[in-house]
């Protein structure tokens, strides 16, 4: 499975980003995508997730603000209300067959 993920960039606080992320190779029994999301000097947390039957989290810090959302193997995250806690880079992430899959990554910056 590779992941591509597309949309990270510049926004100002209080601005919107969309990401999406597109899953290509050996694509048929994915199950959960997401995002998940790294910081300099931080460990990669997760920042929404969804299951291939809709099912949904999100990291407290993002509830309200992000919508994550599917098309069978493309993922999309919708993130307004930007802060500049929101910086970072985010990973999409893929599991199969009991493996993980992540993309290279897409930086987000929030600019205040």
């Amino acid at each position: 499975v590779q992941l591509q993920a597309f949309g990270g960039g510049l926004a100002q606080a209080g601005g919107s980003l969309r990401l999406s992320c597109v899953a290509s190779g050996r694509i048929a029994g994915i199950q959960d995508m997401g995002w998940y999301r790294q910081t300099p000097g931080k460990s990669r947390e997760m920042v929404a997730r969804i299951t291939y039957a809709g099912f949904i989290s999100y990291a407290d810090s993002v509830k309200d603000r992000f919508t994550i959302s599917r098309d069978d193997t493309k993922v999309f995250l919708e993130m307004s209300r930007l802060k500049a806690e929101d910086a970072g880079v985010y990973y999409c992430y893929a599991e199969r067959a009991r493996f993980d899959f992540w993309g290279q990554g897409t930086k987000v910056t929030v600019s205040s």
